[in-house]
């Protein structure tokens, strides 16, 4: 791994852009020295060198919205730092998700939400659940009702009404990651082979 070369400047600071680790929106700006990188990999929580207070500064220390640390990388000139966060509230002093009043959010995030609650049904199951009573049933009732929503995808697509077509899309998209889950794979496991064809 890259080190970060904290000498470019008399100050002894770097950018530190924080990107989040689920949706992968960038949510501030700040600034670290070599001290301010070492306390948020020990503390688990991101912390700046403020420059207005001249010390040490973790994101959230008085307002509880602390960013979670997971990793950090090094740029190509080993000056500016990209750290990945969970956001824990509002990024932003203002109170906006990001310092560019920017909604923190991404379709992709609410899947593996979704996902972890499919898994959740699977490992517990609940007689009132439906997706608990699908599992139950096995591989070929969750194929089936897979084949049939897809069915029912294609004529609604076919018969042009809009609400309907989107309803069963929505329907066969659900299906489809229990279908997944099933046979231990997520949507994520998907993607990589779509992007092993494009190379």
């Amino acid at each position: 791994m890259k080190t970060a070369n904290f000498n470019k400047n008399n100050e002894g600071l770097i950018p530190a852009i924080v990107q989040d680790e689920q949706t992968r929106n960038v949510l501030m700006l700040g600034y670290m020295n070599e001290e301010a990188l070492e306390k948020t990999q020990s503390s688990g929580k991101v912390t700046f060198f403020s420059r207005s207070k001249q010390r040490l500064w973790t994101k959230g220390e008085e307002s509880g919205n602390f960013l979670l640390f997971k990793s950090y990388k090094v740029d190509c000139d080993q000056d500016t730092l990209l750290v990945m966060a969970t956001p824990l509230g509002p990024t932003c002093h203002q109170g906006t998700d990001t310092c560019w009043g920017e909604e923190n959010s991404n379709g992709l995030a609410y899947i593996k939400e979704l996902e972890a609650v499919i898994e959740e049904r699977k490992n517990n199951p609940s007689k009132d659940s439906y997706v608990s009573s699908l599992f139950e049933k096995g591989i070929n009732k969750i194929a089936q009702k897979v084949g049939e929503e897809s069915v029912e995808t294609v004529i609604e697509a076919i018969a042009n009404n809009e609400p309907l077509f989107m309803e069963e899309a929505a329907d066969l998209f659900f299906h489809y990651l229990i279908l997944l889950k099933s046979k231990g794979k997520s949507l994520e496991d998907v993607l990589g082979v779509l992007e092993e064809r494009k190379r």
